[in-house]
């Protein structure tokens, strides 16, 4: 074993000018991560200098076996924690060889939307808490859980210390650590209020880019899992009853809202929001009504509402926001599978396009 760790973390660098480059792509369910590898002759920092590539999306249910063939176009890089040196990975989305967007390719139409000059003026800003459950492997029971039973209830879990409460800290802190070295502008991470349940924040981070770091970190964390034995899940609500289920609450912000009078800007965004919550909760994930239940710090998912400081609402606006009478706020309904392509570039048509 010592001689493949050796193998596994030689430094390339020595010995050759090539790289490794590891591209990621969204698979057909919307929310599994796919990729492989290929060797460049050189480092490269630009995703336009970086070839295109194929692979079967017949094996990933995105397309028929008689046409199988899916285009990988690379679109962010980021240094690869796992190879190191001047290896990288890159996120990209899919299309079929003729050009045309694959339909799980949510990334392609998010583009559009941020790159609408009235959306490039507004300079939209996001921060995403994304949470995620830890399991044991093969029995899909949270870690540290007895297996068959139940921990002890809720309350000393959420941001909690020691060997009772606080499960898988080592693999939270090795993702924390892997994505500031990638280059995700990752900003924190906490325990959660259900025991082996985790959360990491990413942002703030401009328009098209807050996506990509999120799927980015999403990979590196189901990595190191993998590397550790451990499966992380992402579903809203992974253990029915009395605990917490699983969001990816969205902080947002506009230049407007972040200007002298934005309070008002808020205010007026959040009333769009409300007229168009049926469409917003179906695009802000699977399985997410198991989750809005108006309880465990939700609102109920059929009823908009929005308070300040209020964790109990759809949208909740910050005591600093309201004192400032400008600033952001947090849009609590996303769960924590949802797509984070879909879900900032819907809000910021909603907030700056969309006119009721």
């Amino acid at each position: 074993m010592s001689l493949l760790s050796d193998l596994f973390n030689f430094n390339l660098s020595e010995s050759t000018e090539k790289i490794i480059a590891e591209y990621i792509w969204v698979g057909g369910s919307g929310i599994d991560l796919r990729s492989k590898a290929r060797t460049l002759p050189g480092p490269v920092n630009d995703p336009a200098k970086l070839p295109k590539w194929n692979y079967d999306g017949s094996s990933t249910n995105q397309a028929p076996g008689e046409d199988s063939e899916v285009i990988l176009y690379p679109q962010a890089i980021f240094r690869d924690p796992f190879r190191r040196g001047k290896n990288i990975l890159v996120i990209c989305d899919v299309y079929t060889p003729a050009g045309e967007p694959l339909p799980t390719n949510k990334r392609h139409d998010a583009a559009k939307i941020f790159s609408h000059p009235d959306v490039a003026a507004e300079e939209p800003w996001y921060g995403i808490e994304q949470e995620y459950t830890l399991l044991q492997k093969d029995v899909n029971w949270p870690l540290g859980w007895p297996l068959g039973g139940f921990p002890g209830p809720q309350g000393p879990y959420y941001c909690g210390t020691g060997a009772d409460k606080a499960y898988g800290r080592d693999i939270v802190d090795a993702h924390y650590k892997a994505c500031l070295y990638a280059g995700i502008n990752i900003s924190g991470i906490n325990g959660e209020v259900m025991p082996g349940q985790w959360e990491f924040q990413v942002g703030p981070s401009v328009g098209i880019s807050a996506g990509d770091e999120i799927w980015a970190a999403r990979y590196i964390l189901e990595r190191i899992t993998e590397i550790a034995g451990a499966i992380v899940s992402f579903d809203p609500k992974p253990i029915p009853g009395d605990w917490n289920g699983a969001g990816a609450h969205t902080n947002y912000s506009t230049k407007s809202m972040r200007n002298e009078g934005g309070y008002e800007v808020i205010k007026k965004a959040i009333e769009k929001l409300g007229l168009r919550h049926k469409e917003h909760i179906a695009a802000y994930g699977t399985g997410n009504e198991r989750r809005l239940t108006g309880r465990h710090e939700t609102a109920d998912i059929n009823t908009f509402s929005w308070g300040v400081a209020n964790r109990g609402s759809s949208i909740r606006v910050g005591r600093d926001t309201e004192k400032s009478g400008k600033g952001y706020f947090e849009d609590r309904r996303p769960a924590s599978n949802m797509d984070p392509y879909v879900v900032t570039s819907m809000i910021a048509e909603t907030t700056i396009l969309w006119k009721p």
